[in-house]
């Protein structure tokens, strides 16, 4: 062979005119990803609401509208139950109820609450309305219609069931209902499973989302004229300007149809690419939450062929598709349905599943924990917990009812200080008074039974020491002064203690107005001590300017 024969036998041969559009964009381009927070918040609403209402279905299948809880720990993996059983149902107290049958010291059953069983009713009339039944077969159809062969794996239908909408028993209720869109086949050669296939194929299902938009606004719509897809870009993200000028190239390429076979194109154009986009977006908008799992659109991809054209999709769009972590798994969300983490689709499943969510986040009081043999011991956690924060209400009450009744001596010592002006007036009046009223006190005392409060103690040692250093003497007077004197105090006494058994929450003593008269001799001679003690300072000091005035 000639060196010149090899040269022209090495030279690429030119391709023919082709109206492909060569992928511009570099694949090993890094794209930072930022986390959106409405779209993860609305994943994470819906925690562990596909195994309550896995486990709500399983007892109310139950003739007798319960199940032990032996049971449910043996069905947990199918339950998708990610923690303990029992943990499982003391965490949602407003949808699960714990009972003991019979009475005996078994294993508790678990049963479904009143308000639970309220909201199953209004799902099953959902179910069996025709326009809802008509939604779901519509959808069904179309995601029939978005594969090559028009069928569907029965287990593929199975994995999709719940972002669909179907009923449990689908197959029972919903299929034989529809003869005209789809039926239930099994292969010739018995070599795979059951599969769900088209029976008709009609044109107006065969419109995407997309197009409908477009018609909507523009007349003059054709097929493979350019349709831009809505960018919905995370705060925070930050485009280069060579992928937002790739970007804009690639919206102003063909829109070529979800509906349509487009496989022949190469894998890695972007027309190719756009396609991809285009099917997925269909797939997830025809699902009712406008999201699903990861490996969800994986398995739906890796059976019509594009799961590495999805990967890409899913890695190259972040203003139409996003991947929220949550959860403890990925889910693919389309931001088109989602506006600031809410649903903009108003849809009657979806509104049903936000009853379910809302009873799941509502905590009951009056639950109460029943133990299990060989459990964690939640039940003690809860109980100890429990025992700690009525203590610490506890203290809290104790410490208001002591600032209460501060508040309450308070306002007597006011008043008292109030009263006590006119003895102030006549030293000898007050000094009188003041006697009586302790031979009265004292009187009461040996009569009654001492006050075993400890309040009250500390004040009788308070009276007992104010009295030797104020030097009183205690004597007897007239008759007619004590009563006057007894029925003034009593009246006020009185007033005192409806005051103070309507704040301490408690019935008093029957020594109280007692006591509460012994307060007030105290306080009116310590007030009269104090007032001695001024005036003799004031005359000392007096005296002792006029002295140093006749020695100068």
């Amino acid at each position: 062979m000639s060196p010149l024969r090899f040269i022209f036998i090495s030279l690429p041969k030119p391709r023919p005119h082709s109206h492909h559009h060569y992928r511009t964009f570099i694949d090993g381009t890094a794209i930072r990803w930022v986390r959106d927070r409405g779209l993860d918040h609305a994943v994470e609403r819906e925690k562990n609401l596909i195994p309550m209402i896995k486990l709500k279905n399983l007892i109310k299948s139950e003739p007798s509208n319960s199940l032990p809880i032996s049971i449910i720990a043996e069905k947990r993996d199918s339950l998708k139950i990610p923690t303990r059983p029992i943990e499982f149902v003391r965490k949602y107290p407003a949808i699960f109820q714990e009972f003991l049958p019979g009475g005996t010291g078994f294993q508790p059953h678990i049963r479904l609450t009143p308000e639970v069983l309220d909201i199953d009713v209004e799902e099953q009339f959902m179910y069996q309305s025709e326009s809802y039944k008509q939604q779901v077969a519509d959808r069904l159809l179309k995601l029939l219609m978005l594969c090559r062969t028009n069928k569907l794996p029965l287990t593929l239908v199975e994995r999709l069931k719940w972002d669909v909408g179907l009923p449990e028993d689908y197959r029972q209720s919903l299929i034989p209902e529809f003869p005209d869109y789809f039926r239930i086949g099994v292969a010739k050669d018995r070599s795979s499973g059951p599969f769900l296939e088209l029976v008709c194929w009609i044109s107006e299902m065969g419109t995407s989302v997309m197009e409908k938009k477009v018609m909507n606004g523009k007349s003059d719509y054709s097929k493979g004229m350019p349709i831009a897809f809505p960018m919905h870009l995370s705060r925070g993200f930050e485009m280069d300007k060579n992928m937002k000028k790739w970007e804009d190239d690639w919206q102003k390429l063909p829109y070529v149809s979800p509906y349509e076979n487009a496989t022949h194109l190469p894998p890695k154009d972007d027309e190719s690419d756009k396609w991809a986009v285009a099917v997925l977006h269909e797939f997830l908008h025809i699902l009712a939450p406008k999201k699903t799992e990861r490996e969800n659109v994986l398995c739906f991809g890796e059976y019509l062929g594009i799961r590495s054209r999805f990967k890409r999709a899913l890695l190259y769009h972040p203003g139409i598709f996003y991947m929220s972590s949550k959860n403890e798994t990925h889910t693919v969300v389309l931001k088109e349905g989602y506006k600031r983490g809410l649903l903009t689709e108003n849809h009657p499943l979806m509104n049903m599943r936000s009853k379910y969510i809302h009873l799941m986040n509502t905590l009951k009081e009056d639950s109460k924990p029943i133990s299990v043999p060989g459990g964690s011991g939640s039940a003690k956690k809860q109980k100890q917990k429990q025992t700690t924060s009525d203590t610490k209400e506890g203290d809290k009450e104790e410490e208001g009812s002591k600032e209460e009744e501060g508040s309450i001596e308070e306002e007597e010592n006011e008043g008292e200080l109030y009263h006590s002006s006119d003895v102030e007036e006549d030293d000898d009046d007050s000094k009188q008074g003041v006697e009586e009223a302790v031979a009265i006190a004292n009187n009461r005392r040996r009569s009654t039974k001492p006050y075993s409060d400890k309040k009250g103690r500390s004040r009788n040692s308070e009276r007992r020491s104010a009295e030797k250093h104020s030097g009183r003497t205690r004597g007897r007077s007239s008759s007619s002064s004590q009563i006057s004197l007894k029925t003034e105090n009593h009246g006020r006494s009185s007033r005192g203690r409806s005051n103070l058994s309507s704040s301490r929450g408690r019935s008093m003593p029957n020594d109280t107005p007692t006591i509460l008269l012994q307060e007030y001799i105290h306080k009116v001679g310590t007030h009269i001590i104090k007032k001695r003690v001024h005036l003799s300072s004031s005359c000392e000091a007096s005296g002792a300017r006029k002295v140093v005035q006749k020695g100068r």
